[in-house]
């Protein structure tokens, strides 16, 4: 694998953030989007993740940039849901298989617990066996599934619900902080 490096990511990287995005927008039921975000979105996306509502990239020169992200966003809008958050991970398709996913999950889980949430949730289409599995590698346990929950290209989706308690990962793990 060439070498990959972390980073917080930037107004500069909007763009590529919005292209891996918007693809599986139009192709997957990776999310539930159906409309693919404009530039001026994606920058507003950006904006509102900073902090310990951070995106992280995965920089790879080799293929071409950013070839990956992972993002925190709020899980519930009401007041004692304030130290749960809920993650984001999109690896470029050309990308798959070289083990991005779970260094940009281990990296935002890091900031997670460094931020002082104390549960990370995901919410992922219960078709979707890879994420799921770099869910659990990366210490998630499934909590529940929410059945026929959303619709796209025609179907009923169910998600399948998975959960992190932070304290419960393993503090003898390598640590994935920013690199490069």
């Amino acid at each position: 694998m060439s070498e990959v490096s972390l980073r917080p990511a930037n107004q500069h990287d909007a763009q590529a953030i919005r292209q891996i995005y918007n693809y599986e927008v139009e192709h997957t039921t990776a999310t539930f989007d159906l409309v693919t975000r404009s530039l001026a979105d994606q920058q507003l996306w950006l904006a509102d993740r900073s902090g310990a509502f951070t995106t992280i990239v995965a920089v790879d020169d080799s293929l071409g940039g950013v070839v990956g992200f992972s993002s925190l966003s709020p899980y519930k809008e009401r007041a004692g849901y304030r130290t749960s958050v809920e993650d984001s991970v999109y690896v470029k398709r050309t990308a798959h298989g070289r083990g991005i996913g779970t260094l940009l999950l281990d990296h935002v889980l890091d900031v997670a617990a460094d931020s002082g949430f104390h549960t990370v949730m995901a919410r992922i289409e219960a078709s979707g066996t890879a994420s799921r599995a770099l869910h659990a590698r990366c210490g998630f346990a499934l909590v529940g599934v929410e059945r026929e929950i959303g619709r796209k290209f025609g179907r009923w989706l169910d998600v399948a619900v998975m959960q992190c308690l932070l304290h419960e990962r393993s503090p003898d793990r390598p640590r994935h902080g920013p690199r490069g």
